[in-house]
Parts: C-alpha cells; structure tokens; sequence
C-alpha cells in the first residue's frame, strides 16, 4: 500500500532537492557587490520620489476581500449554470434552484452587511 506512494515521495524528494540545490549555487556562486544603486527601490525605471513605506487605506482591504468573496461566487455560479439544464432532465431542477438560491442569499446577507457597517464608503 506504501508503495503506490513512493513516484510521489520521489517527486517530492526531487523538489526540495532541487530547489536546495538552487538556492546553495545561487548563494555561493552569486555575485555581492551591494551598492545605492541596487538597493534603491525600483519603480519601472521612474526614479522614485517620497517614502516607499505608505500606509494605505483599511479601504483597500475591505474592498479586495468583497471582491475575493463574489469572485468566488462567480466560479460557483458559472459552472452551475452550464449544468443546470442537465439537472432539469434529470428532475432535479428545482432542489438545484433553491440550492443556488440559498447560497446566493447567503452571499446577499453577506453584502448587506459589509454595506451597512460602511464598508463601501469611501468617505
């Protein structure tokens, strides 16, 4: 039973061989000659101006978890669209529906939510 594991063990094995190996070369064999130059931040060739380290807005946080979280509704919403017609001949339609439906109400809450507490302000 072991047995059937051991391509994967190997393949894994291999992995972090190779990429230790990596790293040691790099380490050994690479060049330091650190100098202002390649420690300065760069920025698509545009000099940078002002302090790299800017707080940002929570806003952004906010705004990039919403949208992560309808998202990945989509990717539930899509592949469920494209068999629901299978699951209409199968007379599984309905419960399919209000499965879908439960779920988006769900999500529903979820953004009434974030709307209510402010979280699509921008104030």
């Amino acid at each position: 039973m072991l047995i059937d594991y051991l391509p994967i063990l190997l393949l894994v094995a291999f992995a972090v061989i190779f990429a230790a190996i990596s790293l040691l070369a790099t380490h050994l064999l690479g060049p330091r000659e650190p100098n202002k130059s390649k420690l300065s931040v760069y920025e698509s060739g545009v000099q940078p101006v002002g302090d790299t380290r800017k707080r940002f807005s929570i806003r952004f946080d906010l705004i990039a978890m919403l949208f992560i979280i309808f998202d990945i509704e989509v990717i539930f919403l899509y592949p469920w669209a494209l068999i629901f017609k299978k699951f209409i001949r199968d007379g599984m339609g309905s419960f399919i529906l209000i499965e879908m439906l439960v779920f988006i109400g769900i999500l529903l809450v979820g953004y009434i939510y974030a709307w209510k507490k402010g979280g699509l302000s921008w104030e």
